[in-house]
């Protein structure tokens, strides 16, 4: 079991942000969580990740019962690709000095590292089509760049959990298109950790991400194999709109319906 959440609430103010949710992340998913804005995708990634504590309920990360673990040794299991993250890297430091850092967990290079880590910093930038950026300040990347090397610089540390955060905001079509087959790549490789996508886009969850959460209002709406839950009927159901479903390229494309106002 990867992840194991259970009966969890978070209230804060007198109100629920999260409300009796029950989800189990198994060895060999791969999940997306999918959610309009302010359903309470982000308070259930601080849950797992141990920034937040629930105020009911129980959580269970990588075998490890919250409360009853040291949660700063915990997170170096675990990758994170966000925009928090992304805001706390220094503009002037090199992409591979970035890569290697996450050997140790780290924002910024402190300790020393071996020619072994330099070649498996290199592999994965070469195998995320980054390596020719690699003496380059991070200020000069594009967005696009700047995600792949965090996803390279996730890796280094070999995390059985990676949680990539919405990590296809403020890119266009084009970067966009190459991040996600950057991540259809790394999902396939022998080491890839199990891999959470968390987007309010339907068409990101690409054919990797085996499992979908559906969450909505602070409740889980649905969850699921994804070929089962991203239906045309679930999801006008989720949305409450009438959706039209399309697949493409084995990805699900969405259009609202139009609502004939009856005279």
């Amino acid at each position: 079991m990867r992840i194991q959440i259970s009966n969890v609430t978070v209230t804060k103010n007198k109100k629920d942000i999260l409300k009796n949710v029950e989800w189990k992340v198994e060895k060999g998913q791969h999940w997306s969580i999918l959610g309009l804005n302010g359903s309470g995708k982000t308070t259930l990634l601080n849950i797992i990740n141990g920034y937040l504590h629930p105020t009911v309920g129980q959580v269970e990360v990588l075998g490890e019962l919250f409360g009853k673990t040291y949660i700063p040794d915990l997170r170096k299991q675990m990758g994170l690709i966000s925009s928090s993250i992304q805001q706390q890297i220094q503009e002037i430091e090199s992409v591979l000095s970035i890569v290697l850092s996450g050997k140790f967990a780290s924002i910024g290079l402190w300790e020393a590292v071996d020619q072994a880590d330099v070649e498996q910093a290199k592999a994965y930038m070469s195998l995320l089509k980054c390596e020719h950026l690699q003496d380059r300040e991070y200020r000069t990347l594009s967005q696009g760049e700047r995600q792949r090397i965090l996803i390279a610089r996730a890796l280094m540390a070999s995390p059985k959990l990676l949680i990539l955060d919405e990590p296809c905001n403020g890119l266009d079509i084009i970067a966009r298109e190459e991040l996600l087959k950057i991540i259809e790549t790394v999902s396939k490789t022998n080491e890839c950790p199990t891999l959470i996508y968390v987007t309010h886009h339907v068409e990101e969850i690409l054919p990797c991400f085996t499992h979908t959460l559906l969450l909505k209002n602070g409740e889980v709406f649905k969850q699921g194999r994804s070929n089962e839950i991203l239906t045309e009927k679930t999801l006008s159901d989720f949305y409450d709109r009438p959706i039209s479903v399309q697949i493409e390229q084995n990805r699900t494309w969405l259009a609202l319906k139009e609502i004939v106002e009856q005279k």
